[in-house]
C-alpha cells in the first residue's frame, strides 16, 4: 500500500513539474482546457425586461445547455445601449463575455454619434442573428384613417396637423418613421418619448394621433381594440398579426425598416471558440420551444450566421447615416 502512495505521489509531482516546465500557472492550465470551461457573460445593454432583456432570457437557458456552461445575463443599461457595448467591446476576446442587442447598438448610435467608445465593425465577431424584431404604425382607434394610403390622404390635406410619437429620439422607431415618410412623400412632426410606455399611453389618451413602436409593445393594446394598426414596416407581415399588410404591399414596393437583434463577441475570438459559440446559437434558434416563445413575444425568429449580421451593418449604416443627415436626427 505504501508503495502505491508513492507511486502516486510521485505522478502528481512529475505532472506539477510538467505544467510548471510549460509555463502554465493556474491561470494557463484554464486556458488550456476546452472552451468553455467556465460559465459565459451575456451581456444585455438594456434594463430589465425589455424586448432585448426578454429574448436574451429566453435563448440563455438552451444556449448553456448548448455549450455545457451556464449563461448568465447582466444587464448594463445606459446612453441608448452605450454602455453595455462599450464593456463587452473592452472585454478579453475569449468566450466568456457576449454582447446581445438590437441593430441601434451598430447602426443608429454610430450614424448618430461619431465618436463612440467602440466601432460597430472592429470592435465585435458577430455570432449570429437572432430575430428581427418587426416594427408597426399605430393610429389613435378614433382617427378616421384605417391604412397607410388614407392616412397619407388625410397629411396631405392639412399638412400641419398631424404629429407622431416614438419611443425615442434616434431610435430605430425614429429612424423607420422616417424613412417611411420619406418613401410616402409625406412629413409628421416627431414627438420623441422616454420609452414605449409613455408613447402608447397618449395614443391611447388621444394626445398623438399616430406612433410607431414595436409589434411586441403594441399587441396587448391591439387585442384589446384601444389602438389601430396602420402597417408594419418590415419586409413581411408579422406573424402574430397575419391581417396588417406591409408598408411595401400598401403601395411601396420593396420598402422595408425594421429592427434586429443579433450576439456579438468581442472582436478576435480563438478558432475554437468561435465555431462552439456559432453552432451553439444556431442549434438553439432550431429549437421549436425557442421559437415558439419569441413568436409570442412579438417577434421574428430569424437565425443568421454571424457573416450575414457583418453584411447587415455594412449594408445598414450607411443608409442611417443618409437618414440622420435627410431628417435632421440628432444625438440627445
Amino acid at each position: 500500500m505504501k508503495c502505491l502512495q508513492l507511486a502516486r505521489r510521485r505522478s502528481v509531482i512529475l505532472v506539477a513539474a510538467a505544467v510548471a516546465g510549460l509555463g502554465l500557472g493556474a491561470q494557463g492550465l484554464a486556458h488550456a482546457q476546452s472552451y468553455p470551461a467556465k460559465p459565459v457573460q451575456l451581456v444585455v445593454p438594456f434594463p430589465p425586461g425589455g424586448a432585448v432583456d426578454i429574448v436574451g432570457r429566453t435563448i440563455s437557458k438552451k444556449l448553456g445547455d448548448q455549450l455545457g456552461q451556464p449563461i448568465v445575463v447582466e444587464n448594463k443599461a445606459g446612453a441608448g445601449t452605450v454602455v453595455g457595448a462599450a464593456y463587452v467591446a473592452n472585454a478579453p476576446a475569449d468566450g466568456y463575455t457576449l454582447l446581445i442587442s438590437s441593430g441601434s447598438t451598430f447602426t443608429v448610435n454610430p450614424a448618430l454619434n461619431a465618436k463612440l467608445p467602440y466601432d460597430p465593425i472592429k470592435s465585435y465577431e458577430p455570432v449570429g442573428l437572432v430575430a428581427r424584431v418587426p416594427l408597426i404604425l399605430l393610429a389613435h382607434r378614433d382617427v378616421p384613417v384605417n391604412n397607410l394610403r388614407q392616412l397619407i390622404a388625410a397629411v396631405q390635406r392639412t399638412p400641419d396637423k398631424f404629429s407622431y410619437g416614438s419611443f425615442g429620439n434616434g431610435t430605430t422607431g425614429h429612424f423607420a418613421a422616417e424613412l417611411a415618410w420619406s418613401a410616402t412623400g409625406i412629413k409628421l412632426m416627431h414627438v420623441p418619448y422616454r420609452g414605449s410606455a409613455p408613447a402608447m399611453a397618449d395614443l391611447m389618451g388621444g394626445q398623438i394621433p399616430f406612433t410607431i413602436d414595436t409589434v411586441a409593445a403594441a399587441l396587448p393594446q391591439l387585442k384589446a381594440g384601444k389602438i389601430k394598426a396602420i402597417a408594419v414596416t418590415g419586409a413581411t407581415r408579422a406573424t402574430q398579426l397575419p391581417d396588417v399588410p406591409t408598408v411595401a404591399e400598401s403601395g411601396f414596393p420593396g420598402f422595408s425598416a425594421d429592427s434586429w437583434l443579433a450576439v456579438v463577441a468581442p472582436r478576435g475570438l480563438p478558432p475554437e471558440a468561435k465555431a462552439k459559440l456559432h453552432k451553439a446559437l444556431a442549434d438553439t434558434l432550431a429549437d421549436p420551444e425557442i421559437r415558439n416563445k419569441l413568436i409570442a413575444a412579438g417577434l421574428e425568429p430569424a437565425y443568421a450566421s454571424g457573416d450575414a449580421v457583418l453584411a447587415q451593418i455594412e449594408d445598414e449604416l450607411p443608409r442611417m447615416r443618409a437618414i440622420a443627415q435627410r431628417a435632421q436626427i440628432r444625438a440627445d
